[in-house]
């Protein structure tokens, strides 16, 4: 049986991070939306903007900010949880050496 989530947080709960698409990560970061845009919309936007997260990544933040549904507080989250990838990414390096 086949579950229909109405935000990609529950599917996360249910089947895990790894099943999750890029822009669904994303619309969880930045959630909710705005009134006619739901957060799975804008975060799909972001990332035909700007090609993929690598692509977002590079972005300045100020950038973000022409996207209609993103706040000074959802940019914030986005800079804040690649901040934290980067530090993975980094500790996981610094352990391998």
């Amino acid at each position: 049986m086949t579950t229909k989530w109405k935000h990609s947080g529950g599917k996360l709960r249910e089947l895990g991070a790894d099943s999750l698409t890029d822009h669904e990560l994303l619309s969880i970061i930045i959630s909710p939306g705005i009134k006619g845009r739901p957060a799975e919309l804008i975060a799909a936007e972001v990332l035909a903007k700007f090609g993929s997260l690598e692509g977002l990544a590079n972005q300045p933040l100020e950038r973000l900010l022409t996207i209609k549904g993103l706040s000074d507080v959802k940019i914030t989250r986005i800079a804040a949880a690649f901040e934290l990838a980067r530090r993975m990414s980094k500790q996981r390096t610094k352990s391998l050496q």
